[in-house]
């Protein structure tokens, strides 16, 4: 039979090999001979701390020995979380996921480390380190999978945020194993849960489901809201403190998403009215500085969406005071840009109107959002980079329809190399369908990067002819 090495072994065989004593080593490692000792004589277990220690001062690697230490420490013995627990913060540090998998493997048969281990993935999420919190959202779930507890609910509401990203078919499915959880989540949780899943399903142009999700989160905060301001509501209040934003937030916030299910049904008419329902906020009881900040947010979003519907509606006067607006109300840097843009895109597409001088008036800022990184928020993280991706297909439909080929084809290309890398077979195929109409007035460079684009999507089974 093999005989497992071990940390003490090899600490031994340094020190003999090195001639140093005791007292040298402890010197060199930070560490008092008496507890030196213990370790190379195995009476005394070590903590990551003094294992990071040993291991620096043999010139050693961070991390060198992490496999032997969860062979000797945690495999061995009986698993000890004052042990184990500062050695996953210490792997997720050095991003030691594969080490992560084998601690986890290791303890996880046992429901009740699940606790602790929840407690753990939790701050290493607040840290920022998603990848190691995943794993053990991941192991915590599995484990509890039997038990319909709140704890489990949080930990799907985790794993659908980390696993949110680019991939468009991944977010569908992501979002469709969160959903059945919401309802186990705390009450105010779910507030959160609906938006960020409204989010998602907005980017993916899920309607139906963005209107479910939109109305459950309304009705639950017009719920809420009232409890608040109810008589001796102090622990409703500081419940509320967990949310990302105010209560009221996510009772205007339902009505702009309907207003949006409504503008891609096409009834702007029925938009118009929910945009001035959440325009009237006059019911809002609080006012300190947050509040009045998405109260002017929200009054600003009905001011251009009152334009927009009017717009997209076929009310091409107002396309001049829009844009006033957009150049008076916004700068470069501003993430709603693409979304302003694109409405003068849908409608100059839509009812044949020339923008190209306003295409020249925003090319700074249309540069700019072109090349902008998304941020950590959901709604930025997801639907932007979708509004960035519409705009550039309604430029390509523009440019194409009126002659301008080298512009058209390039935003066409850039839009069908995206769809490919971001999963997005709809968009695919609609660009695909745009470049079939232009083919004749592709240059041959162009025709060549479209054919290579479609054979991977075909390879990607994203496209079939």
């Amino acid at each position: 039979m093999k005989q497992t090495p071990t940390i003490r072994a090899e600490l031994d065989r340094y020190l003999k090999q090195e001639g140093l004593s005791l007292i040298q080593f402890g010197h060199i490692a930070g560490m008092n001979r008496g507890i030196v000792s213990s370790i190379v004589t195995g009476n005394k277990s070590m903590s990551v701390n003094q294992l990071d220690r040993i291991t620096e001062a043999m010139g050693l690697p961070e991390g060198h020995f992490y496999d032997l230490f969860i062979e000797n420490y945690i495999i061995d013995v009986p698993p000890n979380m004052r042990r184990i627990e500062p050695f996953l913060y210490r792997c997720a540090e050095l991003d030691k996921l594969d080490t992560i998998r084998r601690v986890l493997g290791a303890i996880m048969d046992n429901l009740l480390y699940s606790p602790k281990l929840f407690d753990i993935a939790e701050n290493l999420f607040a840290e920022g380190r998603h990848e190691a919190a995943l794993l053990l959202y991941e192991n915590v779930a599995q484990t509890e999978k039997y038990q319909h507890s709140e704890r489990l609910a949080v930990c799907q509401y985790r794993i659908f945020t980390i696993q949110v990203g680019n991939d468009q078919s991944r977010n569908l499915s992501a979002a469709t194993l969160f959903e059945p959880f919401v309802e186990r989540l705390d009450e105010i949780d779910q507030l959160d849960a609906l938006k960020d899943l409204a989010n998602v399903y907005r980017s993916l142009r899920k309607w139906v489901k963005v209107d479910e999700m939109a109305r459950k989160m309304r009705g639950k905060a017009e719920i809420q809201y009232s409890m608040k301001h109810q008589q001796n509501s102090r622990e409703r209040n500081e419940a509320a403190k967990k949310l990302s934003r105010p209560m009221f937030v996510y009772i205007s916030y339902g009505d702009l998403l309907c207003a949006g299910v409504c503008e891609a049904q096409g009834d702007y008419q029925q938009a118009l009215q929910y945009t001035y329902t959440y325009a009237n906020l006059d019911w809002v009881k609080e006012t300190d500085e947050d509040t009045q900040h998405w109260i002017g947010l929200f009054q600003h979003w009905a001011e251009v969406n009152t334009y927009v519907f009017k717009l997209l509606s076929g009310d091409t006067s107002v396309l001049t005071d829009y844009v006033e607006y957009i150049a008076a109300s916004t700068n470069k840097a501003d993430k709603e840009m693409v979304t302003k843009l694109l409405n003068v895109m849908y409608a100059a597409n839509r009812y044949n109107i020339d923008v190209d001088n306003i295409l020249l008036r925003f090319k700074t800022e249309i540069d700019f959002f072109a090349q902008m990184n998304p941020s950590a928020d959901m709604y930025t993280y997801q639907v932007v980079p979708e509004q960035k991706t519409r705009f550039k297909y309604e430029l390509a439909k523009y440019y194409l329809n009126r002659g301008n080929y080298s512009y058209g084809f390039k935003y066409l290309l850039d839009v069908l190399s995206k769809s490919l890398s971001n999963n997005k077979e709809s968009f695919f195929i609609r660009c695909i369908r745009l470049f079939e109409r232009f083919k004749q007035f592709a240059d041959v460079r162009s025709f060549e990067k479209y054919e290579i684009l479609v054979s991977e999507g075909q390879r990607e089974r994203l496209f079939y002819y």
